[in-house]
Order: structure tokens, then sequence, then C-alpha cells
């Protein structure tokens, strides 16, 4: 497809069909609009979606999001992919590329209940749900009483299962709830000194072909260059962990007036290991030089006796 530079372009967004998805993929088509592009969005069903009765960290992880929206990419369906960014792997496949990193909407947690206010206020051992097990490390660090329960399904899924009296509370992600204004559903939002999030986290990614410098053009305008230098800090550490979205760890770094405060937390799920806290700070001016302080953050994780992923996917110190 040949066009003239920053000639509007007509784009097919490959995005997930929950409610979730379709609101995110609704705000770049809005986006793009705007900008005298032609959009539509072509609806689809992932593994991810299908799977809702094991954990991710059983089935594949969280790029099981993802592979349909690329397939759909590379056969020509599709132009761009809406994600999530905490769902979209460390690394991606060849021939694709991460063209465009969002403004970040909030990326802490969310403490959603019908009955208790906070996580301090919770009885001794209520269950809590959550299918992350960053969530589940830290949660257990916090409060070693509770019983964490798996909890799979899109957001409105997880809230009826929470209705239904299965769960006492749940963890969501704080920017999920309030893009589909229902941020009322929030009883008390985490500190990230308390529950640091996942590397990502609330930050949307937009996803193509690494062979279409017209649609990477098109979406610079988008971009956020400080949540882009912010979230490539935070991907950086679970990369050199040992990349995997499902791994029991979280990052999460602040950009301001130029340096990138990072912190990092690791923890053992079957609560063996101590919980392992780590970070790093620096200037950074570009995606080099945030990716060196994730790594370096990730260092300092593995001396205090983190364990990452090795290539074989055994358990590497």
């Amino acid at each position: 497809m040949t066009t003239q530079k920053n000639a509007p372009l007509r784009i097919v967004i490959a995005t997930r069909e929950s409610r979730l998805a379709l609101w995110q993929a609704e705000h770049v088509k809005a986006l793009l609009q705007a900008r005298g592009h032609t959009v539509e969005l072509l609806g689809m069903t992932t593994q991810g979606d299908q799977i809702l009765d094991r954990s991710l960290s059983k089935v594949g992880g969280k790029g099981l999001f993802v592979k349909e929206l690329e397939v759909a990419l590379e056969e020509g369906r599709a132009d761009i992919a809406v994600h999530s960014l905490k769902d979209v792997p460390m690394e991606l496949p060849e021939g694709f590329a991460l063209a465009c990193v969002m403004e970040r909407e909030d990326p802490r947690d969310a403490f959603v209940s019908p009955r208790y206010a906070a996580l301090e206020d919770l009885p001794q051992g209520a269950v809590v749900g959550t299918s992350s097990l960053r969530r589940q490390v830290l949660l257990q660090a916090l409060r070693p009483d509770l019983k964490i329960e798996p909890l799979r399904g899109n957001l409105d899924t997880r809230l009826r299962k929470l209705d239904e009296g299965q769960y006492d509370a749940i963890v969501l992600a704080a920017a999920g709830l309030k893009r589909l204004g229902l941020g009322a559903r929030i009883r008390t939002t985490f500190e990230s000194g308390s529950m640091l999030p996942a590397a990502g986290q609330g930050a949307l990614g937009i996803e193509v072909r690494s062979d279409r410098q017209d649609l990477i053009e098109a979406l610079a305008p988008l971009a956020h260059p400080p949540t882009w230098l912010t979230v490539a800090a935070e991907r950086a550490v679970s990369r050199a962990m040992g990349g995997s979205c499902s791994m029991p760890l979280a990052a999460h770094g602040t950009l301001r007036d130029g340096a990138l405060q990072l912190h990092a937390a690791w923890g053992d799920p079957q609560g063996r290991l101590p919980l392992v806290r780590a970070q790093g700070n620096d200037a950074v001016q570009n995606l080099a030089q945030a990716e060196a302080l994730g790594e370096a953050v990730a260092r300092q994780l593995r001396d205090g006796g983190a364990q990452g992923v090795g290539p074989t996917g055994s358990a590497q110190p």
C-alpha cells in the first residue's frame, strides 16, 4: 500500500470483544478519525478469553490475549491492534512493532468489595479474588492470613462473581474501572508502596507490522513520550527476569523532570521465599537509557534472591 506522507489512511483495528477492549479500541478510533483517517473495528475472541477454568500462568500467560490479533495483522485483515500494555509479551514476534504508547491512566490497583472499605478491614481468612501472581504475592506479604482464590473472566464477569458472594473482595486495575465509568466500585486505591503495579499497567500500546511505516507515522501524534519512557523501563525489568507476563513480578516507574525512579518487586507464590524489592533512579532521555535502568533494577532483584525464568522455562536465580 503506497500513500503520500501524512495522507489519510483507511485503518482497521483488531480488538478483543470484551467491553473494556472495545472501549480502548473506540478511544483510539476516535483519535484517529479526528486526524482525518477512516477507521473501523474488527472484533475477535482470543484464547485468553476462551480459557476461563485455569489461571493464565498455567495456560501460556497473557500473551494468549494478543496472538489472534497478531494473526489478523499478519494476514492483512487488520492494520493495528490496541492492547492493554500489561498484556503484551515483553518480546514481540519478528515482524511486529510497538508503534505507539499512549498517555497512561491511573496505574494502581483497586480494592473492590461490597462489604469492606479496605484490605485491612477484611476478617481473618477472608477470600480475595485475583488470577495475577503479582497481586497474589503482594497480598500475601500484606495479609498472609487471607485466602487468595483464582478469578478469571472479563471485568464485568469478575464484578458479577464478587456480587454473587463468591469472594469477600477482589483486586482489579483501577484504570479499567475508570475507563468504563465504574470508578464508584473502587473502595480503596492501593498506593504503589504497598501494591506495586504490573509493568505497563494503565497504559495502552498499539501494535503494527514493523514494515508499515505509513501506520507508524500516522500513530506518532497519539504517543505520549513520558509514558513510553516509563513503561520501557518497567518492561525491561520483566524482560531481564525472563519476560513472562504471568511472572510474580511488579515494576512501576515515575518520571519527573527527566529523572526516572523505578521500583520493582518479586515474590514466591508458594511463600517459601521472602518478597524481594529493588529500586533505581537515573536521568533518562531515550528508550535505551530507560531500558538500561530497568535492567539494572532487575540485577538488583536477582542479587536479592529473586528467581527469573531461563530459556527453557526453568527458574533461574
